[in-house]
């Protein structure tokens, strides 16, 4: 379905009975809602949860932002060195979509879960309306702050890399190599399997200037601990321990500025949510929504 939010539209998934209580899932960057593993929602719909995905601004079925993307190279070259970075929006903005969106969908209060820029995302949606989040889940996320550990080269590059061609075959291939540099040593994911995924994807939307302008706007966004320290949800933060594009330290610091924050580490883990890894995921995300469910109604 399709949600007007902060002036844009938005492609919406809405799964599970709709008096249940709502988990609502962001995404990470250039990642479009069908990015969340299939066993990932159907674990949480089985549970007895409403599940909210959503493709964020510039990606998937949601509006385009139609300025010009800045040069990626060279902001990142301004990030690495302190200077203020060009971008169309911020991950502020972001956090706008994501509240208007509730809003379009009458949801007063939901567990938040986010991955990646959506455990950014889902931070500030935390930090600046608390009365919405019922609880909150960074999943391989961090806060910005200056000084903690950046990818790995070989994450960076990856990353930074464009395709050879145009072609669909070179666009699939491009996409596994980033995934296999980024992925989880200890979770290996089937290469059939994974190109199916990256070509469903393809099928449903190409849009690498998305990623362009919304990796511009985690980096015009900077430092955010005030933000993290400002919330108040009882949180879960997440990180696996070969994460290579954004390092364990991150998660660390994460958990650490959040007041009352578990952490917990997975072993194995890189920057995906493999088959394996989301079997890890659940075995902690499911009773911290339940406890957190519970104290919220007390």
């Amino acid at each position: 379905m399709k949600v007007q939010s902060n002036g844009l539209e938005f492609e919406v998934e809405v799964q599970g009975d709709s008096a249940a209580p709502v988990v609502l899932l962001i995404m990470g960057l250039g990642m479009q809602l069908t990015a969340w593993p299939p066993a990932f929602v159907r674990s949480l719909v089985d549970a007895g949860y409403r599940v909210i995905r959503f493709d964020n601004r510039d990606i998937g079925l949601s509006t385009k932002i139609a300025a010009k993307a800045p040069n990626l190279i060279w902001q990142a070259l301004r990030f690495r060195v302190g200077l203020a970075v060009q971008s169309n929006y911020t991950l502020r903005d972001m956090v706008e979509d994501t509240r208007g969106i509730l809003d379009a969908l009458q949801v007063e209060r939901c567990h938040v879960i986010g991955a990646s820029m959506g455990g950014m995302i889902a931070q500030g949606l935390a930090s600046h309306y608390p009365q919405r989040v019922i609880s909150l889940t960074s999943i391989m996320s961090t806060s910005g702050a200056r000084g903690l550990p950046q990818a790995k080269p070989k994450a960076t590059m990856a990353i930074l890399s464009r395709p050879t061609s145009r072609d669909r075959e070179a666009l699939l291939a491009h996409s596994a190599k980033v995934f296999r540099v980024i992925g989880s040593p200890g979770f290996p994911v089937d290469e059939t399997d994974l190109h199916a995924r990256i070509s469903a994807g393809l099928d449903r939307s190409f849009y690498p200037a998305g990623t362009v302008q919304q990796l511009a706007a985690i980096m015009a966004s900077g430092d955010r601990s005030d933000e993290l320290r400002a919330i108040t949800a009882p949180t879960l933060v997440l990180h696996g321990r070969e994460d290579p594009l954004v390092p364990l330290k991150n998660g660390e610091d994460t958990a650490a500025k959040i007041k009352g924050a578990k952490f917990e580490v997975i072993d194995g883990m890189g920057h995906d949510l493999a088959p394996g890894v989301v079997t890890e995921l659940m075995k902690r995300v499911m009773p911290f929504l339940a406890s957190a469910g519970a104290a919220a109604s007390r």
